[in-house]
């Protein structure tokens, strides 16, 4: 059976059934876009980003390395997937034209991209700051279709997804509920002599037995001298007595993400510039929870929250994004990018938008404190969504 009929035979007996949203949800998404779309006279629009096409389709797999396209115009829908793939999207997804390619022959896609995109189209939207646009693919596009121009999609996708419908609120909440119960796995197994590993170990089990798939970014649990690097992880290393243990998960739940920082100390004794820094890390973050609302702009919630760091600035080192946008992802990563709470931001917040404040202040060398929130953006302000104990014993 080769992937056409597994095709045909799929199709007839479970499309669909793993879809996480009703077709009419999808349609108000298409409409959006396709809005979208008329308004800056894209005649098509080629999609590459798997949360992209997600959010369009419902198409899900753990396998996103591979080329898959959602080619979108005013009258048609084509998903490409190679022969691999042909399960997640029957299984995953409602969409009418699904066309795959042999898994080993990179070159097919080609021909299916070009009968859609040739159909009258003149100007072609693409993502060209997104990696999983194939140089290969747009240059072979580009050469069949001399005609067509190819302009940067400018963040049409970005713009949409950024407001979350209550659905989507309802899979972010079930995920920081579960994202909670992991970290308290994890931080239950804090103590001295166990390792880096255990501690995340624990923390996993907890997170896939209470409900979460695959996920986007996997625990991350880092101790002493090493918790001072950002994006390190566990590496079977010992804790030991006095040690802060810095971690953080983010349960997936129908792809949806709400991440959680937290900082043990083992032994439960932290320093006096441990708690300097730990209360550095809960007066940004209350900042941020009594700027963003409605009509307040990014760099406003920015600029306070960085006057609360004022105190510590010299002293540790911060990333400079004091939020960003969660949603549906898939690995490497759970940020959205659709929004940065960041200096220079000039986009207000609004009712839907979903963010996670990830305060973590490292002093180098020595070890780095992280505590965090995931909000939803209500009329009201900023309603956290985890549950954060803001504690630094364990």
């Amino acid at each position: 059976m080769d992937f056409n009929a597994y095709q045909k035979s799929l199709s007839s007996q479970l499309r669909g059934i793993e879809c996480p949203f009703p077709e009419s949800e999808y349609n108000q998404r298409l409409r959006r876009v396709r809005d979208g779309m008329a308004d800056a006279d894209y005649g098509a629009l080629l999609l590459t980003d798997p949360a992209d096409i997600f959010y369009l389709t419902g198409y899900s797999t753990f396998e996103v390395s591979v080329h898959v396209a959602l080619a979108v115009t005013q009258d048609d829908m084509l998903l490409q997937v190679p022969s691999i793939e042909m399960g997640p999207a029957m299984v995953t997804t409602r969409v009418a034209r699904v066309s795959g390619y042999r898994w080993e022959g990179i070159g097919e896609v080609l021909e299916p991209l070009v009968q859609i995109l040739n159909d009258g189209v003149e100007t072609v939207a693409i993502d060209a700051w997104h990696g999983s646009l194939r140089q290969g693919v747009l240059e072979g596009l580009k050469a069949r279709l001399p005609g067509v121009r190819f302009v940067n999609n400018g963040g049409l996708l970005k713009r949409i997804r950024i407001v979350k419908s209550p659905a989507e609120l309802d899979y972010l909440r079930e995920s920081a509920r579960i994202t909670g119960v992991g970290l308290q796995a994890a931080c239950a197994a804090v103590r001295p002599g166990v390792t880096d590993n255990e501690i995340a170990a624990a923390g996993a089990k907890a997170l896939i037995e209470a409900g979460s798939e695959f996920m986007s970014m996997q625990p991350i649990v880092t101790t002493g001298r090493r918790s001072s690097v950002i994006h390190c992880n566990h590496k079977r290393t010992v804790v030991q007595e006095g040690d802060p243990v810095f971690l953080e998960f983010g349960a997936a739940w129908q792809r949806y993400t709400a991440p959680m920082m937290q900082t043990i100390v083992a032994g439960g004794t932290p320093s006096s510039e441990m708690r300097r820094v730990f209360d550095g890390c809960r007066r940004i973050v209350d900042a941020l929870l009594e700027t963003v609302r409605p009509g307040v702009t990014f760099d406003e919630a920015a600029q306070r929250a960085e006057l609360a760091l004022q105190p510590l600035a010299g002293k540790v080192f911060f990333s400079g994004v004091y939020g960003y946008t969660v949603g549906a992802q898939f690995p490497p990563s759970w940020v959205e990018g659709s929004g940065f709470i960041a200096k220079g931001g000039n986009t207000e917040f609004a009712p839907g938008m979903v963010f996670h404040l990830p305060i973590c202040l490292r002093v180098p060398g020595q070890w780095g404190i992280g505590c965090s929130e995931t909000v939803i953006v209500t009329e009201k302000g900023a309603e956290p969504i985890t549950q954060n104990p803001w504690t630094l014993g364990s």
